[in-house]
């Protein structure tokens, strides 16, 4: 082992390079993951049959979370309280709140974004995703993804909305835009809480932020003034969505914190190692995107907690459709690729978490832009992140409970293939650079 940084599996038939302080290493041929034991160069097998070293029990998983992410749930039901609080109790919050606004949010909400998005994006291995895009069967999971959330997601919450909501237009148009609404910011804190791909979420969230800004105006026109005109309902004129709202919050509560992570892994990775930057770094930095999601939580509550009160019989009847639709769009793609086209856990999760999820501040900035902060229609919005944000809480709970009671296949071809061209290619890299 000290001669040499390849190592040749017998099992694998290929080479392999590993660093030299680390005596563990993946491999894409034989479930990932093996270890190089130093006194006889022979290869241990860290898995048995029947038990997956990269699927960990659900509660060690969760222990290993640490005190933030171990007890999520408390922390964003003591935000939602807390937040509630401040707003009936401070009753100026809402306007000192919106005295100042970034991008049509209101600073505090935006900088708790920005906070929320920039760990998770520092995690995204960049450096791979042009090997994984070159794979044409990578191209048919994004469009199983595409299906999901551009034409199955408007249908169901434009269903669920005038089935719940038929006498109450302005929410019911609120809750339309938040269907309409693909996620690509908080998704990916579900996607890491969870044990997903990654990598496979960065691409999916990139896809979608092109198409929001691409599709969302027409779909908003569609779904909120031509559909009901097809059961004899008035249109509603109000609704005017230019592109450049839409780019707008896609560029700000994507761009400035992918812009950010990109540069901070690959500026620290060069400047101190990947060794330091995934064990030192990251388990340091990472619980920052948590923290910003609870101050989150507190500022949109505060900011809505006084409607939230004085509204609440239309509150719970607006939280009926966007629950129903939530679980829905969740499980919808989760029991469908799990059964019928058998992929693996962390693209399952992945594609489940990815439909289930929305823009809320996209649809809480084209609501209040439109139709005016104090509208039913924003509040219909801003009541769409208070429903979505305890339920995926939850169901990253389920997915861990399910990953280990389900069994689930590890090599799906569609992912086997291109976690094998990035192997490859990372171990000629690495020979290559040792020589």
């Amino acid at each position: 082992m000290s001669t040499s940084d390849c190592y040749k599996s017998d099992t694998c038939k290929e080479a392999y390079c590993i660093e030299r302080s680390s005596v563990c290493y993946k491999t894409a041929d034989c479930n990932y993951d093996y270890c190089v034991d130093p006194a006889t160069d022979e290869y241990q097998k860290m898995t048995v049959e029947g038990t997956d070293s990269t699927a960990p029990k659900e509660t060690a998983l969760i222990r290993r979370l640490g005190f933030l992410d171990r007890f999520l749930v408390v922390w964003i039901l003591l935000a939602m309280i807390i937040g509630v609080i401040i707003g009936v109790f401070a009753p100026n919050v809402q306007e000192s709140f919106e005295t100042v606004q970034f991008g049509s949010v209101s600073v505090p909400i935006a900088i708790g974004l920005l906070v929320m998005m920039y760990p998770v994006l520092c995690k995204i291995q960049y450096e791979r995703l042009h090997i994984i895009l070159q794979d044409r069967k990578i191209w048919i999971q994004i469009l199983v993804s595409i299906v999901i959330n551009w034409i199955i997601g408007p249908i169901i919450m434009t269903a669920l909305a005038w089935a719940c909501l038929p006498d109450l237009p302005g929410f019911r148009t609120g809750v339309v835009m938040v269907g309409l609404a693909r996620c690509i910011a908080m998704v990916l804190i579900w996607n890491t809480l969870s044990g997903g791909d990654a990598d496979y979420c960065a691409i999916l969230v990139a896809i979608n932020s092109i198409l929001q800004i691409a599709l969302f105006s027409p779909y908003a026109m569609f779904f909120i003034n031509i559909v009901p005109s097809w059961f004899g309902a008035p249109q509603d004129t109000a609704i005017n969505v230019d592109i450049w709202p839409v780019a707008q919050s896609v560029l700000i509560y994507l761009g400035i914190p992918l812009v950010a992570g990109f540069i901070t892994r690959f500026s620290l990775r060069w400047l101190k190692g990947d060794k330091w930057y995934n064990e030192t770094f990251l388990p340091h930095f990472g619980p920052l995107a948590l923290v910003g999601l609870i101050y989150t939580i507190i500022v949109m509550f505060a900011n809505q907690g006084h409607h939230i009160i004085d509204n609440i019989g239309s509150v719970f009847r607006v939280a009926v459709p966007l629950f129903c639709y939530f679980i829905i769009m969740f499980f919808i793609p989760f029991f469908v690729l799990k059964m019928v086209f058998h992929f693996p856990y962390e693209l399952v999760v992945t594609q489940s978490f990815t439909a289930g999820s929305n823009n809320f501040e996209l649809a809480i900035a084209v609501a209040v832009g439109t139709y005016g902060i104090n509208s039913e229609q924003a509040l219909a919005a801003t009541i769409g992140p208070l429903i979505e944000v305890p339920v995926l809480v939850i169901l990253v709970y389920v997915t861990l409970y399910f990953k280990k009671k389900l069994n689930w296949k590890k090599n799906h071809p569609d992912v086997e293939s291109v976690r094998h061209d990035v192997a490859s290619v990372d171990a000629s890299e690495k020979c290559c650079s040792k020589q």
